[in-house]
């Protein structure tokens, strides 16, 4: 007699069963790895913004008027764009002579991530997003609360 050639259906369910484990760990793995990144990207721009708000001081003596179109310091808009489509930027209050507040507030997957940066240089993770921490000292940018 001859054995047949191929696999048997136990041993494909348990292939099947090994690939849905794997795919169980690597998945939320995964989508932290693509948050981290988008927060680094908006962290980034944050940044950006705050030297344009220096330079905009520096020739100005007052951040009044800062964050509006044709300035050195412009917000990089309102709305998501191909820089940065998860974050949308504006200062808020309007700047003052003497203050600004930039704020970025995550949309879509990034929903409930919000983060700040003053004239002081004052970082702060206002909201909690999915990792659900707050931080008013510095930019919360892994899931453990790491800064």
């Amino acid at each position: 007699m001859r054995r047949s050639q191929g696999f048997t259906l136990l041993e494909i369910m348990i292939v099947v069963a090994i690939i849905g484990i794997l795919a169980a760990v690597a998945v939320p793995q995964y989508q932290n790895y693509v948050r981290q990144s988008r927060v680094t990207i908006a962290t980034s721009v944050l940044s950006a913004m705050r030297v344009s708000m220096e330079q905009y001081f520096q020739d100005n003596r007052s951040y009044a008027g800062a964050c509006a179109p044709g300035t050195v310091a412009p917000t990089p808009g309102p709305a998501p764009n191909a820089t940065n489509p998860s974050f949308t930027f504006n200062c808020a209050p309007a700047p003052g002579l003497t203050t600004y507040n930039v704020i970025a507030t995550g949309v879509g997957p990034m929903a409930g991530f919000i983060y700040t940066i003053n004239e002081q240089n004052v970082r702060a993770t206002l909201g909690t997003g999915p990792w659900g921490v707050t931080n008013a000292a510095c930019w919360v940018q892994q899931k453990g609360g790491n800064c």
